[in-house]
């Protein structure tokens, strides 16, 4: 994940590929860049996998030697070990690990487990007995770590990292690793005396003996995985700044900065403070009890940044406010709440692009803010690759990372669907309820997983609406609307004007999508007006009267629907209304022409104030299309239906039109015939 980069950065590398000359203007971008050229997942053969599982570790216990890997030749090979505590969900008498072969060599296990099998990547632990559900099991495993290039433990120049999103923690030490399985993790670590090493969580104690040095770090809140890190250099830079509470200003929490010779992070130091306390403000306090910041110590960190929980990893160097506004964001939406699945990463990165825009209003304002909501829209438009960003199949097999970290969908879309949210909800402070009340939910979301359908009935429920369907549309749907809108103005005498305006979408490759519709009409004398219009079926109709002449219409006219395209024209909208007599009765007119090639002609009178729905059905009873839906005031009318696309054939057409004073129903149905 990664944030705004201000400056060019010019990288040269010397892989199968050369990039040259790669320029981002945000960290999201640099964010995507970084895993999408991350190793991708092996396939080992252990999906299908789901949030539930045979059992649910509770903690890590992590005592690695890495001593010789900060001296030169600065090998990758270590000996460890992992005490392994778990909960059991279902009755079993082995548990299965992922734990890579071509990296670790598995030596022994005790404790409860008696003897194992470690091949294909998967550690199979044979347990003393068969264990009930809700007991709790210790397993102890002794392996090492061969001296070998495996992406995930990095060595070289005295310094040490791990980077392992989305499944690399699988190579540097024995665990369930899967996003879902979140544990608490103590980690002792065996160093030189002149290296200073982080990890996650607190600092519990740091032991000096002779030349060496045992760093203690213990993570009391559950950490993911992919999320588990440990950074270490020789001679590392150090500062560490203090962040006083919200809550308890006489309390604060440490933010470490480690970083390597010739670097200066004073600027983001001058500003975490800041940034922990808008963070704080909207999306809840700060949930951690230390975070930090620390530049990769060794080559093979290329791009960006990994949001490793409390403890960030930067590229060399990367002390960027856009970049670091992204990552940081990741200790709410990605850290304290993870993603439950693979499918559902959208709820970390797509959060943490938002954030960087959040970022900008704060200290630029909503100009600032909206510039940034745009470039993310000209992104997702220009590199749409056509999937939704939900993949109800990346939940069970683990997608390649060109898709999972697939900027346009799972960053850009992400962050511009935040945003229509905020736009559809109008307004801002029920918005922010909504993300931070999901933050806050200590029952089931804070320090825990989320999944969309759980994020949707979170929000729904703060938000006081069901908002169900806009996840689904712009969440679970690929694409988005295309829109081939049209408007008319019709003077209908005695200086009264009418302006007609028809909703259409005409995309082929999404479903219509429903939004409320902001609409400004400009006239020859006064203010514009501005209207606010729920458009829930295509080739929706709407009429408004007014008693001055108008003179332009704009539809969206400051773009909150950035994920759209179209156009909208003057022309005649497919319901007119003729000022004749106002008719006594409901009534349905046969269609003119009929048969019809490829236009007919409905007529309908409304002789009171009505909700009137027009629709086309096939001779099967299936609809084919909606034809009007809206109020209608008293007044004879005529709906335009196009029969281009379909087959000839009967059809038949019904008019629902039901009183607003009384609720009284009125139906009647017609037939036609399309001949081509």
């Amino acid at each position: 994940m990664k944030a705004k980069i201000l400056t060019a950065l010019v990288l040269f590398l010397t892989t199968s590929m050369i990039y040259s000359q790669l320029t981002f203007q945000k960290g999201s971008e640099y964010c995507s860049h970084k895993k999408m050229n991350a190793p991708s997942v092996l396939d080992l053969g252990d999906s299908p996998n789901t949030p539930k599982h045979t059992f649910d570790v509770l903690d890590y216990k992590i005592d690695l030697d890495i001593r010789a890997c900060f001296i030169t030749p600065y090998p990758k090979s270590f000996y460890g070990y992992v005490k392994i505590k778990f909960r059991v969900d279902t009755a079993l008498s082995q548990i299965t690990l992922n734990a890579v072969n071509t990296s670790m060599v598995i030596n022994t296990v005790s404790l409860a487990g008696v003897s194992f099998t470690h091949t294909g990547n998967i550690l199979t632990i044979t347990l003393n007995r068969t264990y009930n559900p809700n007991e709790i099991v210790e397993v102890q495993i002794y392996y090492q770590h061969l001296n070998v290039t495996d992406q995930a433990f990095y060595t070289g120049g005295g310094g040490v990292f791990t980077d392992a999103e989305p499944e690399g923690a699988r190579k540097w030490f024995p665990c369930w690793d899967k996003p879902s399985d979140k544990a608490t993790v103590d980690m002792i670590v065996k160093v030189p005396g002149n290296v200073k090493i982080g990890s996650n969580g607190r600092l519990q104690d740091s032991l000096m003996t002779g030349d060496t040095i045992y760093y203690h770090w213990v993570s009391r809140d559950p950490v993911s995985t992919y999320l588990t890190v440990l950074t270490g250099k020789v001679n590392y830079n150090l500062n560490i700044v203090y962040w006083h509470k919200l809550s308890n200003p006489a309390d604060s929490i440490p933010i470490r900065f480690y970083f390597n010779a010739g670097e200066n992070p004073t600027s983001m130091q001058n500003i975490i403070g800041d940034m922990t306390t808008y963070y704080s403000q909207r999306f809840g306090e700060h949930g951690f009890e230390k975070n930090g910041f620390t530049t990769a110590p060794a080559s093979g960190f290329t791009w960006g940044g990994m949001e490793n929980q409390t403890l960030t990893t930067l590229c060399a160097g990367c002390w960027q406010a856009s970049l670091i506004s992204h990552e940081y964001a990741h200790q709410w939406y990605g850290d304290m709440i993870t993603c439950g699945t693979w499918a559902d990463i959208w709820l970390n990165e797509g959060f943490a692009t938002y954030a960087e825009a959040l970022w900008l209003e704060h200290t630029g304002g909503y100009s600032s803010y909206k510039s940034d909501i745009n470039s993310d829209a000209s992104s997702y438009l220009s590199g749409n690759p056509g999937w939704p960003m939900y993949n109800p199949q990346w939940a069970i097999i683990t997608p390649n990372n060109n898709d999972l970290f697939n900027y346009a969908i799972t960053y850009a879309k992400g962050a511009c669907v935040l945003h229509m949210l905020r736009y559809v909800l109008q307004d801002t402070t029920v918005f922010f309820n909504c993300l931070r009340g999901y933050a806050l939910d200590t029952a089931n979301f804070r320090y825990k997983n989320s999944v969309t359908d759980d994020f949707t009935a979170k929000i729904s429920s703060i938000a006081g609406q069901d908002l169900t369907w806009f996840i689904d549309e712009w969440v679970k749907q690929p694409n988005h609307p295309v829109y081939q809108n049209y408007y008319q103005f019709t003077n209908i005498g005695g200086g009264n004007w009418s302006v007609g305006f028809q909703a259409r979408q005409t995309q082929v490759n999404t479903p219509f999508h429903k939004m409320p519709l902001t609409l400004r009409i400009s006239f020859s004398s006064g203010p514009d007006t501005t209207i606010l219009a729920m458009n829930d079926l295509n080739n929706q109709v709407y009429f408004w009267q007014f008693n001055r002449q108008p003179t332009a219409f704009a539809f969206d006219p400051n773009n909150d629907i950035v994920l759209k395209q179209g156009t909208t024209t003057a022309g005649t909208v497919g319901i007119t209304a003729h000022n004749e007599e106002v008719p006594g009765v409901f009534s349905l007119g046969q269609n003119y022409p009929n048969p019809f090639n490829p236009v007919t002609n409905i007529r309908f009178d409304i002789p009171k104030r009505a909700n009137v729905e027009i629709s086309v059905y096939d001779i099967t009873g299936r609809i084919v299309r909606t034809v009007f839906n809206g109020v209608s005031d008293p007044g004879r009318y005529t709906a335009d239906f196009d029969g281009t696309n379909i087959s000839s054939g009967v059809y038949y057409y019904e008019i629902r039109a039901t009183e607003i004073a009384t609720g009284k129903i009125f139906r009647d149905v017609k037939k036609m015939i399309m001949i081509k």
